[in-house]
């Protein structure tokens, strides 16, 4: 019998890796995936996918464990955000042609944030490219799109699992990944020397990044610095603790009001926002959520 699924990805930073296993298992087991609709991380792997392009930018994202993630991030200083984005959409560019939403093989949602006008923004139509750039702009991050009298961030500000923007056919199956679950860690094996090898690479980077940051900033004297830039909690752990919490409120929110067939969920903890290089991990750890949604479902 054939099963039709209405996907839904939420953002997440690098945890939205885990869509590309999600997507991979469910068609594993005879789901088609007639409709999506996605925000941030979920808007990319989404489009990518709505694109048919999604095993040249899997294999793309498996050669980053040999190359150094932050080679990809253009820092800057500017007041809208810490990174340019331009190197890696660039990048990204070569997996996401010049195509209409309207042109895609199945329909497709991006969600972005207007911050001047405090309204969401759901792209149904037009650029795909311009979509996702405009869905993924962490705020204070990635600087944001300014279009017309619109400045677009991050669509998770407001709705980071749109569930109400994926178009729904007779019979599917309405199934939502929330790669922000308030739930343990459940993560295949991985070779702990190569993770922590990997890890230290890009550790080091953003270390001479805050580094950077305490000889540019205006702080006063070394001990302002310290009250400003505390050793046991980076920058970047700062962010990515905000817009965890941020998500995870917002999806406890839309899940009460919305009632998925399949809901699959990766831990919030899973990894942090800007851990991309722990691609492989979390490709696996979405197959493994999807694998145990699905047995969840068949025994409930």
């Amino acid at each position: 019998m054939e099963k039709h699924a209405a996907l839904v990805l939420s953002g997440g930073g690098a945890r939205g890796i885990a869509h590309i296993g999600v997507i991979d298992e469910l068609e594993k087991r005879g789901y088609e995936i007639t409709s999506l609709a996605g925000t941030s991380m979920g808007a990319l792997v989404g489009g990518i996918y709505a694109l048919g392009r999604q095993d040249d930018f899997v294999e793309w994202l498996y050669t980053l464990d040999r190359l150094k993630v932050i080679s990809l991030v253009d820092f800057t200083l500017s007041r809208q955000g810490l990174i340019k984005g331009d190197r890696v959409f660039n990048r990204i560019k070569e997996f996401i042609p010049d195509e209409d939403i309207e042109n895609l093989r199945i329909p497709y949602a991006a969600v972005a944030a207007d911050i001047l006008g405090r309204e969401e923004v759901v792209f149904t139509s037009g650029s795909v490219y311009d979509a996702i750039r405009a869905s993924i702009s962490i705020p204070t991050v990635l600087t944001p799109v300014k279009t017309g009298r619109r400045l677009l961030v991050d669509g998770g500000v407001i709705n980071n699992i749109p569930i109400k923007h994926v178009k729904r056919h007779p019979g599917d199956t309405l199934v939502v990944v929330d790669v922000n679950a308030d739930i343990p860690v459940a993560k295949p094996a991985v070779p702990q020397n190569e993770e922590l090898k990997k890890e230290s690479v890009y550790r080091e980077k953003i270390r001479e990044f805050q580094a950077y940051l305490r000889e540019v900033l205006p702080f006063g004297d070394d001990e302002d610095k310290e009250k400003h830039l505390d050793k046991s909690l980076d920058f970047f752990d700062l962010i990515n603790l905000t817009i965890s919490s941020m998500t995870r409120t917002i999806a406890q929110n839309t899940l009460r009001q919305y009632s998925p067939d399949l809901l699959i969920q990766v831990s919030g903890d899973a990894c942090g926002t800007f851990d991309f290089f722990r691609t492989e991990e979390m490709v696996e750890m979405g197959r493994h959520a999807t694998m145990t949604a699905i047995e969840k479902m068949k025994a409930s």
